[in-house]
């Protein structure tokens, strides 16, 4: 998609989603920087939201990534808060924190300002966590690069981590 999605287009699809975690029984609990909790209002809009959201984490600092979700200060040191590894931390520490089932993680560069040539504006971090019937944790990463200016990518981002639950 290259145009970003409108709110009737994130409302249907937080819609979905809310159906698919009734559908399964799970709560999901997400951990946002970027999106700045666009992602929570997104599934929050939707009624009956109780029934399937434990709660939401915004951790824009890394300070509150390590403080609230338990991201090792060696890892944003080593690999920087838009990677792989902190989505990952993040998405692990949002199931811990929360006792959700289902979690989603995004850190990345929104823009305007910020970006760099390792990070240019629109790169995004996504990790996703799903606790598994043994109590396990499963989780996959992934990156993706947005067009267009900060709410752009935004909208762009919590779409993407709202399918990302879809398919968790």
């Amino acid at each position: 998609m290259s145009s970003a999605p409108s709110d009737t287009e994130l409302a249907v699809l937080a819609l979905r989603v809310a159906q698919s975690l009734l559908d399964r029984g799970i709560k999901v609990a997400p951990a946002e920087s970027c999106t700045g909790g666009f992602v929570a209002k997104l599934l929050t809009d939707v009624p009956g939201s109780s029934r399937w959201f434990e709660c939401g984490f915004v951790t824009y600092s890394n300070d509150s990534k390590q403080r609230q979700l338990g991201v090792s200060a060696a890892t944003l040191a080593q690999h920087g808060a838009v990677s792989e590894k902190v989505v990952l931390e993040m998405a692990v520490g949002a199931l811990v924190a929360s006792g959700a089932s289902l979690a989603v993680a995004i850190s990345g560069v929104a823009g305007p300002d910020g970006g760099s040539e390792r990070h240019p504006v629109g790169d995004v971090w996504f990790g996703r966590t799903a606790r598994l019937p043994d109590d396990s944790i499963s989780a996959v990463a992934v990156r993706r690069r947005f067009p267009g200016d900060r709410d752009s990518v935004r909208r762009h981002s919590a779409a993407y981590a709202l399918e990302l639950l879809l398919e968790g």
